[in-house]
């Protein structure tokens, strides 16, 4: 991780990395086949540590808004070590073919133990929402994660702030969705954007 943070992933070599290791070019492979699967080594360790941080407070708080906004504000906590890394490594996994990519197969493990988290969120909840909803919000909340980790990799305000305070401004609008869609009136506006949801995931 130092060494991709120093020199970029392009720049740093498996041999670069067995040399820092203390350990023999192949010894690193037999580990890990390329620059790629360490990476990946890296999608599990912080996943592994999301999951540590979130655990006492889900046990314990039933809110949606406040599980949802605990789970966030966890993960840009544990995080924080990796920013000046994320900065330089967005380029890769931002393209969509390329297998660092957390919408790309070789990433679904990872992908699938972060939505896992916000079925937690969602089933331990208390509050009422429409039933098709709720099977449909981990993964429509994963990818809200998404579009935090992207403004995490440009924020640049001191501690992250400024995804802090997003987090802040956005978890009470999703929670007066979520809370309005088992009402009569907006359930056929929940069944519209659930099929939307279908056909582009599709």
């Amino acid at each position: 991780m130092r060494l991709f943070r120093e020199r970029g992933f392009d720049a740093t070599t498996m041999r670069a990395i067995a040399a820092e290791a203390g350990v023999s070019v192949g010894n690193a492979y037999y580990y890990f086949d390329g620059k790629e699967a360490l990476i990946q080594a890296y999608y599990d360790r912080a996943q592994a540590e999301h999951e540590a941080a979130c655990r006492e407070f889900l046990a314990t708080e039933d809110s949606f808004a406040e599980r949802l906004d605990g789970v966030l504000r966890e993960w840009v906590r544990v995080s924080e070590p990796y920013h000046e890394f994320a900065v330089k490594f967005f380029k890769h996994a931002a393209e969509p073919a390329n297998p660092l990519s957390p919408f790309n197969k070789q990433s679904s493990p990872a992908r699938e133990a972060s939505i896992a988290i916000y079925r937690e969120v969602v089933e331990g909840s208390r509050d009422r929402m429409d039933a098709e909803l709720r099977a449909e919000l981990p993964e429509l909340l994963w990818l809200l994660s998404m579009g935090m980790v992207l403004f995490w990799v440009h924020d640049t305000s001191p501690g992250c702030a400024r995804t802090y305070r997003l987090i802040e401004v956005t978890v009470p609008l999703v929670d007066r969705l979520v809370g309005l869609s088992h009402l009569p009136g907006l359930r056929g506006i929940t069944k519209d954007f659930i099929g939307v949801v279908h056909e582009l995931r599709a």
